[in-house]
């Protein structure tokens, strides 16, 4: 029956009946697709049922159906005639999220938590001025994402508004990534077991409209609150209680919710097919790291919002149980939280995926480094992350926290250096520190040949024939295929020297002197170009006053398509041919500086690095000699 839904209409004339074997093929589909491609697959088979009862209600797109965290929307995509799952997450395939360049049926593109109310308050009162009073806003929100600040701010504004005709909807399966946290878990559970005899809801309490609960998976009943929730004609709550992973046996068994995002599965066994030897990922690195400091430092705890598993952070918990707080899907609370942590005393270690920093800056910025707390951020999934779209690329982080006074951030190249970087970072106590990392598997270390100042060089090599001579500097995880272009070049017969500087924020001095001997500088980072960290070099070099040109190979600011990590590295510019190809164009254009001369066989500087170019403390050399 799927094939024949090309759209929400032909779902009106099916009979109840038939709407029995369509849930099962649905979870069917479901099932082999994912299993095929990787995605989220359980919390879409918690949500058939209700999908077909919403778009049965519902005449979408007129009416609205607003997903919170989108990754629920499979099915919404299946019966808006989105049925080539094929290259689900992939170049030219169909995204993980809500897309509007899909469907007129997807509104927002929301894949960050807690945020549909808002769109669908400022959607109603749109429609209320418009004078459009024939349109349903529909929001549909699961119970952990009603655990972040956003929805109830929303609900606040939706509670004084009865001439607002919002449904929202609760999709409540008790989970997020697991369990759901905190009081508003144990009023909805408490609700749950109430039945008829129940006190009234914090719902109501506020003032809104509230039914439920409503069996999930029971189409009728869901038909039946829905319609009564549209003729209201204001903001009413529909609390439909659902069960993620349902009629998928491994997803309804796995108490750690393994089903909720996965990669590609054996779909009858449930099991990864994942290779042999495949390479540890850096969230397990990092898992492993934290739970030996944990063992040498008592006062380092660890805060997740919502993501102990995904963040690496179950490993510490099993170990130290009462030094792990999980907040909900709340970023804001997260920082701040630890924050109040480091004034009493504990070092907080806070891990998030690094596109939800996003959602935290203010908190960074007034909360932590104003009060110079001593609080260490590990970043998730930095940089380009591809498959899940533009919204989870963790590119913004080496920009935005450029602007941070007294920020420290540093961009491990390998498995050695990320537990190293870690234990300088907990040491800190008067400011905050940064960790950032990407996504999959780390590759083998990358050893330095030479330590200058506070920058690991990972390759040295003199030029040959005439030929000039590039820095590069290689930030973090981009250090492997930098060290891969210095060789390239090397068989050029260009001089390259390849450093880490291992702290991207603030610069290290040497840098600065470093840039002075080169006749160019690359900076290479998995992060936008615009104020990341070849900005920042850029802006020392000319205020050294050194007439170096500097060029930064980063990400443009633009959002990023759906497409794996290695074809958007290719497409912008920072594979290792797109790399070398672009160095050598930058040389051939490089005039000769008229201030060198030639001294015994030397070029000599005689420009002097400014004295605040590195806040480590790091002194100026006297001269700069190459």
């Amino acid at each position: 029956m799927l094939a024949d839904i090309r759209s929400p209409r032909d779902l009106k004339d099916l009979t109840p009946e038939q709407l029995v074997p369509l849930s099962a093929e649905i979870r069917s589909f479901l099932v082999e697709a994912v299993s095929r491609t990787g995605g989220h697959l359980g919390p879409n088979l918690g949500v058939v049922e209700l999908t077909l009862a919403l778009h049965r209600v519902f005449d979408s797109p007129r009416d609205h159906i607003l997903w919170d965290t989108g990754h629920q929307a499979y099915v919404h995509k299946l019966l808006t005639g989105r049925q080539d799952f094929s290259r689900l997450r992939r170049r030219d395939g169909l995204s993980g999220y809500p897309s509007r360049a899909e469907s007129a049926h997807d509104l927002i593109e929301n894949s960050h938590a807690s945020t549909a109310l808002s769109y669908a308050d400022g959607l109603a009162r749109a429609y209320r001025l418009r004078g459009q009073s024939d349109r349903a806003v529909v929001a549909v929100i699961g119970d952990g994402a009603l655990t972040g600040g956003m929805a109830w701010e929303a609900l606040n504004n939706l509670a004084a508004a009865r001439d607002r005709p919002v449904v929202i909807v609760i999709n409540d399966n008790g989970r997020s990534y697991t369990p759901t946290v905190g009081g508003l878990a144990e009023h909805l559970a408490a609700l749950r077991a109430g039945g008829e005899r129940r006190a009234p809801s914090l719902f109501e309490n506020l003032g809104l409209a509230y039914l439920g609960p409503v069996d999930g998976h029971d189409i009728a009943a869901l038909e039946a609150a829905l319609r009564a929730a549209r003729a209201a004609g204001g903001p009413v709550v529909v609390h439909c209680l659902t069960h993620k992973g349902r009629g998928y046996r491994h997803a309804e068994d796995d108490p750690l919710d393994r089903f909720h995002g996965i990669g590609v599965i054996d779909a009858a066994t449930g099991r990864p097919a994942t290779a042999a030897g495949a390479p540890r990922t850096w969230t397990a690195v990092f898992a492993e790291e934290l739970a030996r400091l944990g063992d040498e430092r008592a006062e380092v705890v660890a805060l997740t919002a919502a993501m102990l598993h995904p963040t690496g952070l179950d490993r510490f918990a099993h170990a130290y149980p009462d030094r792990v707080f999980d907040v909900g899907i709340a970023e804001q609370h997260a920082v701040t939280c630890a924050a109040g942590l480091a004034a009493g005393g504990l070092h907080p270690v806070v891990a998030v995926y690094a596109t939800f920093l996003n959602r935290a800056f203010d908190q960074v910025l007034m909360d932590v480094a104003l009060h110079r707390a001593g609080v260490t951020f590990v970043l998730d999934r930095a940089g380009v992350t591809g498959e899940d779209g533009p919204s989870h690329n963790g590119m913004w982080d080496l920009s935005v926290l450029q602007v941070v006074p007294g920020l420290r951030l540093a961009a491990p190249r390998d498995a050695a250096q990320l537990g190293a970087q870690l234990r300088e970072a907990v040491e800190v106590t008067d400011a905050p520190t940064v960790l950032r990392f990407p996504k999959g598997g780390v590759g083998p270390d990358v050893p330095a040949v030479d330590r200058i100042g506070g920058l690991d060089v990972l390759y040295r090599n003199a030029a040959s024939g005439g030929h000039r001579e590039a820095l590069v500097v290689a930030v973090g995880v981009m250090a492997a295929v930098c060290v891969k272009v210095a060789e390239r070049l090397a068989a050029h017969g260009v001089g390259v020297t390849v450093v880490d500087p291992r702290w991207a924020k603030p610069l290290d001095a040497a840098l600065v002197s470093l840039a002075a001997r080169h006749d160019l500088v690359v900076t290479v980072e998995d992060g936008v170009r615009a104020g990341g960290v070849g900005a920042a070099l850029a802006q020392a070099v000319g205020d050294a006053g050194l007439d170096v040109p500097c060029h930064n190979a980063g990400i443009p600011a633009a959002f990023l398509p759906v497409a794996g990590r290695s074809e958007l590295l290719e497409e912008i510019g920072l594979s290792a041919t797109a790399l070398e190809r672009e160095i050598l164009r930058l040389l051939a254009h490089r005039t000769a500086d008229p201030r060198r001369t030639a001294e015994n066989g030397l070029a000599v500087s005689r420009i002097r690095p400014p004295a605040v170019a590195g806040v480590n403390g790091l002194k100026p050399e006297r001269e700069v000699r190459a």
